[in-house]
């Protein structure tokens, strides 16, 4: 029998989360703060997913609204535009792909389940939004429940934290407990690197990481090509591959069993290292 902690439900497809797994980000922004603008056309899209998919990746997560810092919260009616015809080329092409809708709107969660998307990456642990949490327990899907200080426009102005761990830890047990009184099923954690957080405490965060698995849930590392990496290295988003792989390779060594990337390929080849770390040395 297949321990439920350790595979996560998506309509009927089950994802298991034995051995760590990847999803690929599918931006249809114009802004995002790497690959912008890349993908909002048809084929470009398509071509990137298939891409993602040969590579290795379970999940695509798909994304209509950039969450950069300073980035603003864009229309209800725009992000629909930008978000449902992509989930339904996606699906008219894939037929089994997983995907993940990145939305902090329960309106757009919604809709995208209708049209074949099968889980829920909000950024904003339902705090933008009130139906998001009472929405998701209704799909009855996966949700992604990630700590953020504040919005995009404004997380980088509110970083003062007493303990930063402490502070994320207490958030996660108390949204996870919220969750679970509506009878959300599957939650996976995100604590959030770059949102709301200076460098240092990202790495505090990162360093600590195992801490989270207290919860006994799936923990998402996002960290592809952020700031955090590019800023101690003195680049840009460009050039924060191997800066992204290395990090990677911390983070499952503290417990993340899916890593949401730009760079499906890259990240494959790490949880196949670490796995042999793994085989060779146990736990």
């Amino acid at each position: 029998m297949i321990h439920n902690k350790l595979t996560i439900n998506c309509k009927g497809k089950l994802i298991g989360l034995h051995q760590p797994i990847v999803m690929g980000v599918l931006n249809t922004t114009p802004d995002s703060f790497y690959d912008g603008g890349q993908y909002q056309q048809e084929n470009a899209m398509l071509r990137q997913a298939e891409k993602m998919l040969t590579e290795g990746a379970s999940i695509i997560d798909v994304g209509g609204m950039s969450s950069r810092p300073g980035a603003e919260i864009i229309s209800e009616q725009e992000e629909l535009q930008r978000v449902i015809p992509a989930i339904e080329h996606l699906v008219k092409h894939f037929p089994d792909v997983v995907i993940s809708v990145d939305t902090l709107r329960s309106v757009v969660a919604r809709r995208a389940m209708e049209v074949g998307a099968s889980m829920v990456n909000d950024i904003s642990a339902g705090s933008i939004d009130t139906e998001m949490y009472a929405t998701v327990a209704d799909l009855g899907v996966p949700y992604v429940l990630m700590h953020m200080k504040g919005i995009p426009k404004n997380m980088q102005q509110n970083i003062d934290y007493q303990d930063v761990v402490q502070e994320v830890l207490d958030f996660m047990i108390q949204e996870v407990g919220k969750l679970r009184t509506l009878g959300v099923k599957d939650i996976l954690l995100d604590i959030g690197f770059g949102f709301g957080k200076t460098v240092e405490q990202n790495y505090e965060l990162l360093k600590k990481m195992h801490i989270f698995k207290m919860l006994d849930l799936p923990i998402l590392a996002g960290i592809s090509r952020k700031s955090m990496i590019y800023k101690v290295l003195q680049t840009f988003p460009q050039e924060a591959l191997n800066g992204t792989s290395a990090l990677h390779m911390v983070a499952l060594q503290q417990g993340a069993k899916i890593l949401r990337v730009h760079d499906v390929q890259e990240a494959i080849q790490v949880i196949r290292l670490w796995e042999q770390l793994e085989r060779v040395g146990g736990n």
